[in-house]
């Protein structure tokens, strides 16, 4: 009689993870099957979802699958200073809202974000991106994500949300540092609640034509605190997938010959490279989470009440039940990127990511239309993160430019 062999949870963490996160989806994969058993910082377990069918299954049943991290079976292996109990802890947003709330508070958000000027906003974004250029155009050399992506999205999203100007700058830096998440991190972050409180407080009083205006003015009669947690949250997803986008699909258009070939003048290639890094590199690479409402079969594994389970959305594009031939499906948006279902990334917030994303890439090659990189592209190294994708650094160089 042979002895079964124990399962072995893979660590969604170290340099394979880092820098070939793909290979290591497909290990698991043939290894697991659709849902694989993994480990969290700290070896916190967690079951990641790698199937294309199974992420819908999930998240296109709520009742199944809650988004309430209260229910989660694991809390008693979780220290206080878990790096991922600020995306895992329970706060009173739209993110972990169920049901009836759920939709409450996210038609209101939908609303709100739809009604953005586009055109206003593209203006923005262009106007941030060359104020970022017009401070390396001089050197002839820049990181392209330190100096360039990851400063764009933010100041962007706090003028759509009604930031006065005079303000932005100190919140934009509190952000950051609060992403950074080293000393100062906490005070930042109460810097910033504070501000956003007193933007909806303000607003309350003199409304204008922005996000926070709107929200305040909806049916749903949402009440300030709700509205201040919202835009907290509107803020964080909108910076970090925002900037990681612009800046995966930079290398891109930089390494593929594809793009690069036209780089100084394929005005269309930008949206095709945008999209392609959807299916490809997505930003958001794996998202938690949902917890299982009752013991459960999925993906041929038994999911036990209370089990988190983590959506792998870039591994769910890569699937090859539904992507036999993975380049081949580029041209469309089927993929789960931006995730699906209810708590999916509202469409209009997609949208405004879209045009900020795009705006910056194409005011890039505008005014940098020769740029290269300073490093060969095997050098390139990505940020440690178990959920998210994005560049430390993309180096390059250009001809002077004014």
């Amino acid at each position: 009689m042979t002895t079964p062999q124990p399962v072995v949870a893979t660590r969604l963490s170290g340099p394979q993870f880092q820098q070939k996160s793909a290979d290591l989806y497909a290990e698991m994969r043939r290894a697991h099957g659709p849902v694989a058993p993994v480990l969290l910082d700290g070896d916190v377990p967690a079951w990641l979802v790698l199937g294309y069918r199974e992420v819908q299954h999930v998240v296109t049943n709520p009742e199944a699958f809650g988004r309430d991290s209260r229910r989660w079976n694991a809390w008693d292996r979780v220290p206080p200073d878990w790096p991922l109990l600020p995306l895992l802890g329970y706060q009173p947003t739209m993110m972990f809202a169920e049901g009836a709330e759920h939709r409450r508070r996210a038609e209101a958000l939908d609303e709100a974000l739809g009604a953005v000027d586009q055109f206003d906003l593209g203006a923005r974004a262009q106007q941030v991106a060359d104020e970022l250029i017009d401070a390396f155009a001089g050197s002839g050399e820049a990181d392209l994500i330190t100096q360039y992506a990851d400063g764009v999205p933010l100041p962007v999203v706090a003028r759509m949300i009604g930031v006065p100007e005079a303000e932005t700058a100190e919140l934009v830096n509190d952000v950051y540092r609060t992403h950074a998440a080293g000393e100062g991190a906490n005070e930042a972050y109460a810097r910033v609640r504070e501000r956003v409180r007193l933007l909806v407080e303000t607003r309350r009083r003199d409304p204008g034509p922005d996000v926070t205006s709107r929200l305040l003015a909806h049916p749903a009669a949402l009440a300030d605190e709700e509205i201040t947690e919202d835009l907290l949250h509107l803020m964080n997803a909108g910076q970090l997938p925002t900037a990681y986008w612009i800046g995966n699909t930079l290398r891109l258009m930089l390494t593929d010959d594809r793009f690069a070939m036209t780089l100084s003048g394929g005005r269309r290639s930008v949206g095709q490279a945008l999209n392609e890094v959807l299916w490809e590199d997505t930003p958001t690479q794996n998202f938690p989470g949902r917890f299982a409402a009752h013991d459960l079969r999925l993906g041929g594994r038994q999911i036990r009440q209370g089990d988190l389970l983590i959506l792998g959305l870039a591994a769910a594009n890569r699937d090859p039940l539904v992507r036999p031939v993975p380049q081949a499906s580029t041209g469309n948006q089927a993929y789960l990127s931006f995730s699906h279902g209810d708590h999916r990334c509202p469409y209009a917030a997609q949208e405004i990511a879209k045009v900020i994303a795009e705006a910056a890439i194409e005011v890039l090659l505008d005014r940098l239309p020769d740029v290269v990189l300073a490093v060969p592209a095997e050098e390139l190294e990505w940020r440690p993160s178990p959920l998210f994708r994005g560049l430390a650094a993309l180096p390059v160089r250009f001809s002077l430019a004014w």
